[in-house]
C-alpha cells in the first residue's frame, strides 16, 4: 500500500509539468464553500473554470449520480442508453438542435462541431469549401485542430504544423471578418462571449453580422458555448440572448455540473453529414454523465433559476466595481450573467496572477482570464450571503496588494 502523503510536492514528482496548480489541495466542497487539507475554508468564485454550476456536493447531482452508479456505467457506443437519449430529447426541446452528439469536454464537442462543419460542406458543395474563420484572442480547446482553429498562438508554439485552412479575424470587427470571407469559407467559429480571451462579449451587430454573411456564403455559423452556456448568462444558452440562432453549438463546462460530458447540437440537415462510421467517441453518452447532466439541466432551465442569476450578477457586479472604484484597479467589469471579469487598469496591467494570489490568501478562490482580467464564474445559485463575503474578502486582498 503506498502510504506517501499526498502533498503539494508530490505533484512535481508525479505529474506531467504542464499544470502549476496553486500551494493548497481542497479536499471537500458544498455549496460554494471549499475546504482544504488543513481545513481552511474558502469562498469558490472560480467554479473550476465555470463548471460547478450548482455548486459543489448538490444533493440533486449527488443523487442522481449514485443512482445511476447502481445501474449502468458503460456501454461504448455499440449500444444506446436511456439516460443519454432523455438527455438528448431535453436539449432538443430548449433550444434550436434537433440532432445531439455526446463527448467528453468541450475541445472534444468543438473537434467534432468542426469536422461537422467541414464535411457538411464537402458533401454539400465539394472539397474546396473548407476553409474556417475564427477570431483572435478565442479559445477552443486543446486538440490540434480546435488550438489551430483558437486564435491565441502561444498554445499552438511547438506543436506545428497545424491544420491548415484556418485565418483568423478580429473580435467584433465585422470588417476584418469580411476581408477573409469568401465562396471557400465552410464555417465562422465564435464564442458570444471570450472567455480565456479576457471575458469579451460580441456585440448584438457583430454576431448579427456574421449570420449575415454565413448565409450570403453558404457558410455554418458555429457558436462555442463551452463557457458561456448552460445559463451562465441568464440564459439557457447565450444564443437566446442575442436572438441569434447559430447552425451548431458546442457545450460543455456547466453541462455537467463538474461531472465530464460535452455536447455538439445541430440540425437534422446538418447532422445527417456525419453518418455511421465518420465520427465517435468512445464515452461520448456514458450513462454517469448523462444522468447527472440531465439534472443539471433540469435545475438550471428552470425560470426562477435564470431570473436569479440576473440578480446575483448585479449583485457581484456593483460590489467588483466598488472595489475596483475605490482602489483603482479595475478600469471596468464586463461580461454577462455569472461570467465577469475585472479589466485591470493601467497601473496593474500583468498583474492578474497577483490579484489570484492575494485573493486565495484571503480565503477566496478567483480566477484569469489573461494576464490583465480577473474572471469569476461561481455557482448559479452562490448564496448572497457568500458573494457578500467573497467581496468583503477580495476587497482585503486587493487592500494589502494596494498597500
Amino acid at each position: 500500500m503506498n502510504r506517501e502523503p499526498v502533498s503539494r510536492s508530490l505533484f512535481d514528482d508525479v505529474m506531467v509539468p504542464n499544470y502549476a496548480p496553486g500551494k493548497i489541495i481542497p479536499v471537500r466542497g458544498e455549496g460554494s464553500r471549499i475546504w482544504d487539507q488543513d481545513g481552511r475554508e474558502y469562498v469558490d468564485l472560480a467554479g473550476g473554470i465555470a463548471v460547478t454550476a450548482l455548486g459543489h456536493a448538490h444533493p440533486g447531482l449527488v443523487g442522481a449520480l449514485v443512482d445511476q452508479a447502481g445501474k449502468l456505467w458503460h456501454l461504448s457506443n455499440v449500444m444506446t442508453n436511456e439516460p443519454a437519449l432523455k438527455l438528448a430529447k431535453t436539449l432538443c426541446d430548449l433550444t434550436f438542435a434537433e440532432r445531439v452528439f455526446f463527448a467528453n469536454s468541450g475541445g472534444e464537442a468543438n473537434e467534432a462541431a468542426f469536422k461537422l462543419a467541414r464535411r457538411y460542406a464537402w458533401e454539400h458543395f465539394g472539397p474546396e469549401k473548407n476553409e474556417i474563420i475564427s477570431f483572435r484572442n478565442s479559445f477552443h480547446g486543446r486538440t490540434l485542430f480546435t488550438v489551430s482553429v483558437g486564435g491565441q498562438p502561444k498554445y499552438l508554439e511547438g506543436f506545428e504544423p497545424a491544420p491548415g485552412g484556418i485565418h483568423h479575424a478580429d473580435f467584433n470587427d465585422l470588417a476584418s471578418v469580411e476581408a477573409l470571407i469568401s465562396d471557400k469559407t465552410c464555417a465562422i467559429v465564435v464564442e458570444p462571449i471570450q472567455g480565456e480571451g479576457g471575458i469579451m462579449p460580441a456585440t448584438q451587430e457583430f454576431l448579427q453580422g456574421l449570420r449575415d454573411l454565413c448565409d450570403k456564403h453558404n457558410a455554418l455559423l458555429v457558436f462555442d458555448e463551452v463557457q458561456c452556456g448552460v445559463g451562465r448568462t441568464g440564459h439557457l444558452y447565450a444564443y437566446e440572448m442575442y436572438g441569434i440562432t447559430p447552425d451548431i453549438l458546442s457545450t460543455a463546462k456547466s453541462l455537467g455540473g463538474g461531472f465530464p460530458i460535452g455536447a455538439m447540437l445541430t440540425t437534422a440537415k446538418i447532422a445527417a453529414s456525419l453518418a455511421v462510421g465518420t465520427h465517435g467517441s468512445t464515452y461520448g453518452g456514458n450513462p454517469l454523465a448523462c444522468a447527472v447532466a440531465q439534472k443539471v439541466i433540469d435545475t438550471v432551465s428552470q425560470p426562477d433559476i435564470l431570473k436569479g442569476i440576473r440578480g446575483r450578477s448585479d449583485r457581484l457586479r456593483a460590489g467588483m466595481n466598488d472595489i475596483g472604484q475605490r482602489y483603482g484597479v479595475f478600469s471596468e467589469v464586463r461580461g454577462e450573467g455569472l461570467l465577469l471579469g475585472g479589466v485591470l487598469t493601467e497601473a496593474w496591467q500583468g498583474k492578474a496572477r497577483e490579484f489570484l494570489n492575494a485573493a486565495l490568501e484571503e480565503g477566496v478562490m478567483v480566477l484569469m482570464a489573461g494576464p490583465n482580467v480577473i474572471r469569476l464564474a461561481p455557482s448559479l445559485i452562490i448564496p448572497e450571503s457568500d458573494i457578500d463575503e467573497a467581496l468583503t474578502r477580495f476587497e482585503r486582498a486587493v487592500k494589502k496588494l494596494c498597500s
